[in-house]
């Protein structure tokens, strides 16, 4: 892993933690380890990848200070509305350049982002491709399954496109 690869990756977990998604401490060391064995740099760091089992719980606010240390923390708008758009754009850039498989990505724009948002016209597309995904069988036969992955990617790229260029680039997973 390069140290950039390991920005990428405390940038990913602290988005996935500010949209209330659950990282464990386990998996918060292991981000630390990785940035430390690639060569990152932080007071905090060496004590975050050094934690024991037993020390588990200290590791959220640990990996908070390394964020902070490093000029990676990040804030969702702090409108509920605003904050659930970001990730849907967060999610469907993932989708979109493959580093999140599109049943898991649509599902999770379907459930935690349409919902909240009254199903607004613009999330149809990806809300379309979750139950299609969701649904799925191999008795299907007419419809294989990566033809559904295929239109799940270029839905979540559609997104990405309709973007108010006000907006875009707020999700990108570079420092902030």
């Amino acid at each position: 892993m390069t140290p950039n690869e390991a920005l990428e990756q405390l940038s990913h977990i602290a988005r996935e933690r500010a949209f209330c998604r659950h990282v464990g401490s386990d998996r918060l060391i292991r981000a630390g380890l990785d940035a430390l064995i690639a060569g990152v740099e932080s007071p905090s760091l060496p004590l975050l990848a050094g934690l024991l089992r037993r020390e588990e719980p200290e590791a959220p606010e640990l990996f908070d200070r390394v964020l902070e240390e490093l000029g990676l923390l990040f804030q969702p708008p702090t409108d509920p509305r605003a904050a659930k758009w970001e990730m849907a754009y967060w999610v469907a850039a993932q989708i979109a350049d493959g580093s999140l498989n599109p049943a898991t990505g649509t599902h999770l724009i379907w459930a935690d982002v349409a919902y909240d948002l009254g199903y607004p016209e613009e999330l149809a597309p990806l809300v379309a491709c979750a139950i299609s995904l969701d649904d799925w069988e191999e008795s299907w036969g007419g419809c294989p399954i990566e033809d559904l992955n295929k239109e799940a990617v270029e839905a979540a790229r559609e997104l990405l496109n309709q973007r108010p260029a006000a907006e875009s680039g707020q999700c990108s997973p570079s420092p902030q």
